[in-house]
């Protein structure tokens, strides 16, 4: 046991080392993650999209049509950019990406309401951005429908009913929506904690990918083993030891941002968060360690090791729910720790959830741990034998 911390200690060493002397490490493991958080917590920092351009073609340009452009420019997610003169110059508007939406207000829009005539007003929405999309669809529905109640309810009361009775009649059946874990729709609360543990876990693939590929593209792999005692767990131990150090400082950088600067909500256990986060980061530098060992080249281990990143994201339930999917690709799924970590970061930070329930997602993200051992012959392999070396 002692000559194994020995070797590991000589072998960390050496690594804190090249980490000094190699600015692509030093990149990969502190400038471009820094830059890539501190860049999220810009983008994110507002939660909610504000000021979505929309245009109102009003043919009506009577005081009720003017009123309801006016609570359309109070909505909270839309302004009025353009008040078009017609339809076609909404349109091509529309085309040139200038606005998101058009409004119409018809022509006798006034006096069909006051006297009691349904009238409808129409909503062009892009759909090209569901985000957008979804956002514009639910405030202009809610600036019409309150629009419309106000309007139904003074001419109500005009004839001699209570706002009581008025309500009733406007609205015999009331709907009371509570949106829970996310009250505020903060898509800050719902994209950063999706693309920041995806650039941690990219980071964490490529710094792997690169400590142990350069060793084979340098042809230094024997001198690294060597500085390992000749043992194989003591110099992968020793050559890893720095790099999770580090990436688990960014984690924590990572957790630091999400929390106090986006702002998501910690209703979970924050032990199991930090518990969890260190198993999807060795997990992934397990998987980095099993490509490395398998191709024996830097370049084609970081091509394979992108590609498997992006499909990370793809199933881990943020783009298309796993509930969702078709069966072969839910089972898919189950092969990226990001999958669990999405799931234990939703349970614990959004939800709340009792620890048992992450209990799980914990132990199968551990699992991935042990893929190196799978590999550490082949690994010993490239390694000493000099075929393998020199590859870009």
């Amino acid at each position: 046991m002692k000559g194994f911390l020995y070797h590991t200690a000589a072998a960390m060493r050496r690594e804190i080392g090249r980490i000094a002397r190699m600015r692509m490490y030093r990149m990969l493991l502190f400038y471009l993650p820094l830059a890539a958080f501190a860049f999220f917590a810009l983008f994110f920092s507002k939660g909610v999209p504000r000021n979505i351009p929309i245009a109102v073609v009003d043919d009506d340009r009577t005081a009720l049509s003017r009123k309801l452009v006016e609570m359309l420019d109070a909505a909270p997610t839309a302004y009025v950019a353009y008040v078009a003169p017609s339809m076609n110059e909404a349109e091509r508007l529309m085309r040139e990406g200038e606005i998101m939406a058009v409004v119409l207000i018809p022509s006798d829009f006034e006096k069909e309401l006051l006297g009691g005539v349904p009238t409808p007003v129409e909503a062009y929405i892009t759909g090209t951005n569901i985000t957008v999309n979804g956002l514009l669809s639910k405030d202009i529905q809610t600036v019409v429908t309150t629009f419309s109640a106000g309007v139904q309810l003074q001419l109500l009361t005009v004839r001699g009913m209570s706002d009581e009775q008025a309500m009733a009649q406007i609205m015999p059946v009331r709907f009371n929506r509570h949106v829970l874990f996310n009250p505020y729709i903060n898509y800050g609360y719902y994209l950063a904690p999706s693309f920041m543990p995806m650039m941690l876990l990219i980071f964490a693939v490529m710094a792997t990918v690169f400590a142990v590929g350069t060793e084979l593209k340098h042809g230094t792999a024997r001198e690294w083993l060597n500085a390992g005692g000749d043992l194989m767990t003591a110099a992968l131990t020793g050559k890893l030891l720095p790099v999770t150090a580090m990436l688990l400082l960014q984690a924590f950088v990572m957790l630091f941002i999400l929390i106090r600067i986006v702002g998501v909500p910690l209703n979970g256990s924050y032990t199991v968060m930090l518990v969890g986060t260190c198993c999807f980061l060795l997990g992934y530098q397990a998987i980095a360690v099993l490509i490395v060992a398998l191709m024996a080249n830097m370049r084609l281990s970081l091509s394979l090791s992108g590609g498997y990143s992006v499909l990370a994201f793809t199933f881990s339930g943020l783009t298309f729910p796993i509930m969702a999917m078709w069966a072969p690709m839910r089972w898919l799924s189950l092969c990226f720790p990001f999958t669990y970590y999405t799931d234990l970061f939703i349970d614990q930070m959004m939800r709340g959830a009792p620890v048992v329930y992450s209990l799980s997602d914990l132990g199968y993200m551990a699992l991935f741990m042990l893929l190196p051992l799978l590999v550490l012959p082949r690994l010993r392999k490239v390694c000493t034998e000099p075929k393998y070396w020199g590859r870009a």
